[in-house]
């Protein structure tokens, strides 16, 4: 894709299992089985989809902190796969991840000031000891963190607290993209909305570009400009996040919005539920990998394998037959709901009366 400041294609990794008493090859777990998606500068590509469908493992390859078996990776029109090891050391200044459980990903014996310090050294971006200590302070106050607290460990931070670390860490080196693999999941929900909005206003500021992996919708949808879904190390649909949540065309894509929760509880909505296991990623099904789980499955869809298909318009979509699909569940009035609305605002209202009375 021209002008992309990331562009994959054909991505794949496939994890060998061995067994037997000599360890002898006996398959391979197809984690990643060909994927195509490109970020531009300043842009969010969330990919989002159940956990074991891959999403992690591609940001991983995207990073070359796993070795693909197959496919390119361009970075700047660069292919990351083929730059020997100290080239590719030095191009990580400008490529960083902010990982899930950030205690696991922070040293525990090291302070936050030795943390933040160490990739400066590396890249050689602070001169002096003096230098690097004020750099450490402005990552702190960028992330919302008080500079004295450069003296702590870890331990010593709430898991908000360890998550603004991480992020700090990573702007430390003043990159182009971040990979950020799950990194509210683990946080309380108001923490997670505090996380956020900093990623979005460090990105405003400092026009970064986001790989965004979730499996939460309703973040997705307050942060990425673009979504990728994939199901068993496939990407089934590509679109613009307001697209994609107006319009969901790929039946897993459905499914997968219709669980997102509602914040009104008198709201009743049809779900799209899904049967059946997911099919093991060792030994995935012929055709489209969804067929085993869909409700509108066809014969040819458990022989031919769809290709990701776009519209022209930036929609793209592995199913040759959204379009005779039904439209997709939406919000259902329910009985009685009207009576429970009016309920739910008495109460509302009563319960501001009193605490305005109280003060």
């Amino acid at each position: 894709m021209s002008g992309a400041l990331l562009e994959v294609r054909a991505l794949q990794k496939h994890f060998p299992v061995k067994s037997g008493a000599f360890g002898l090859v006996s398959g391979h777990v197809r984690a990643v089985d060909g994927i195509d998606f490109h970020v531009y500068a300043g842009e969010t590509l969330a990919i989002v989809g159940e956990s074991g469908c891959g999403k992690s493992t591609a940001g991983r390859l995207v990073l070359r902190l796993l070795e693909p078996t197959g496919g390119s990776v361009r970075f700047e029109g660069e292919d990351l796969l083929r730059l020997p090891d100290w080239k590719m050391r030095a191009q990580r200044r400008h490529m960083q991840v902010i990982f899930q459980d950030p205690y696991a990903s922070l040293n525990p014996r090291m302070t936050v000031g030795a943390m933040l310090g160490e990739p400066l050294m590396l890249h050689g971006l602070a001169a002096s000891e003096s230098a690097r200590r004020a750099r450490v302070g402005e990552l702190l106050e960028l992330v919302g963190l008080r500079p004295e607290h450069a003296r702590r460990y870890p331990h010593e931070f709430s898991g908000g607290q360890r998550q603004r670390l991480a992020i700090a860490r990573a702007l430390a080196v003043e990159p182009k993209l971040i990979v950020a693999d799950e990194p509210v999941s683990a946080l309380d929900v108001s923490i997670q909305a505090q996380v956020v909005n900093l990623m979005r206003s460090l990105q405003a500021r400092f026009g970064l570009a986001y790989v965004f992996i979730s499996h939460d919708l309703a973040v997705v949808k307050h942060i990425a400009d673009r979504i990728a879904v994939m199901y068993l190390g496939k990407i089934v649909e590509t679109a613009t996040t307001d697209e994609l949540f107006r319009n969901p065309r790929h039946p897993y894509t459905r499914a997968l919005l219709s669980a997102v929760p509602l914040p009104d509880p008198t709201v009743i909505r049809e779900r799209a539920l899904l049967e059946g296991d997911i099919p093991s990623a060792m030994n995935p099904p012929p055709g489209c990998r969804f067929h085993t789980r869909c409700r509108y499955v066809r014969p040819s869809c458990k022989v031919d394998m769809p290709g990701l298909v776009d519209d022209g318009a930036g929609h793209a979509t592995a199913c040759p037959w959204w379009a005779e699909l039904p439209p997709a569940p939406s919000l259902a009035e329910g009985t009685g709901q009207d009576q429970d609305r009016m309920r739910l605002a008495r109460l509302q209202a009563a319960f501001v009366t009193t605490q305005t009375e109280a003060t």
